[in-house]
């Protein structure tokens, strides 16, 4: 969102500790589920201050679709994305952060659902101290960790030790509730995006997407059998069909970001083994290491 601060309201309400059947709880806190604002209206509290939260531009709106498509596509299964979810931080503010990750289900000390552990909040208009105080008392309340976008001036920054640091752009954001980590770059450029979507649906072992790699691995089957008959070598044949889908597999692990030292690089170039190959192809779409798909013994 693109806040808009009108004058001071002195918007507070008192926290209520207590659990989900009115048993007293520790944390003296609202829950985070506790409102001071009606949800779907145009307003947030921050500090007891009243922000007006209006309906965004494109320089808004269009890298909080991007950061939406990302972050999603990211997630490992127990996890859930949200796009401007309120979220009550202390007894003065309730906000929410343009997109955020959290764990599925109910927090069962809370009776609620989880408080979010990483926040992206997108930054045009919005004033620099209604950001950092956002980022302030969503730490305070216990998110992980806070990331602001800068889509003009192509920064992202992490809150870390009560300041804004810089991230490389040649950087990646790893974090356990991803699949796989999310490269900086495909925040800010639309190109960058689409390789970290493709990247991260094979890392979570997406059905349709092994089904493009195996059928690539059968083009380059059929490449190897035209090549061979063209020399008119069955060994021909047989090398060139070993050879294309060394070179599917080879792209497979790239894309899911497995290292690929030069023993093993050397071991998948010069397998001569096509059905040897194939098993390697099927593990590698959703194996984690890469000594899982080159183990020999399991076929």
């Amino acid at each position: 969102m693109d806040p808009k601060t009108p004058n001071n309201d002195g918007w507070t309400a008192p926290g209520h500790g207590t659990g989900p059947f009115g048993e007293p709880l520790d944390d003296p806190r609202p829950r985070v589920d506790q409102r001071l604002v009606e949800p779907e209206t145009d307003y947030e509290v921050v500090r007891g201050e009243r922000v007006q939260a209006s309906p965004s531009n494109p320089d808004h709106a269009d890298p909080h679709m991007q950061l939406d498509a990302v972050v999603f596509t990211h997630l490992r299964p127990g996890w859930r994305g949200a796009t401007d979810l309120l979220t009550r931080t202390d007894e003065r503010s309730d906000f929410a952060t343009d997109a955020s990750v959290r764990r599925e289900g109910i927090d069962p000390t809370t009776g609620a659902r989880y408080l979010e552990e990483v926040a992206f909040e997108v930054v045009n208009t919005q004033r620099a101290g209604d950001l950092t105080a956002k980022a302030q008392d969503l730490t305070a309340r216990g998110v992980r960790r806070v990331f602001g976008m800068w889509p003009r001036q192509k920064r992202i920054c992490e809150w870390r030790g009560g300041v804004w640091q810089v991230l490389p752009l040649a950087s990646v954001i790893d974090d356990e509730c991803f699949a796989r980590p999310i490269p900086v770059q495909a925040l800010l450029d639309a190109s960058a995006a689409d390789d970290a979507l493709a990247d991260a649906l094979l890392a979570r072992g997406n059905s349709r997407l092994a089904a493009v790699v195996a059928s690539a691995a059968h083009q380059g089957e059929a490449r190897g059998e035209v090549r061979g008959e063209a020399r008119g070598e069955a060994r021909g044949e047989a090398r060139g069909e070993a050879q294309g889908k060394a070179a599917a597999l080879l792209a497979v692990l790239q894309a899911r970001g497995l290292d690929v030292d030069e023993d093993a690089r050397q071991r998948i170039t010069s397998c001569a083994d096509s059905a040897m190959l194939s098993v390697w192809i099927t593990r590698a779409v959703t194996a984690t290491a890469l000594a899982d798909i080159l183990d020999a013994s399991a076929r």
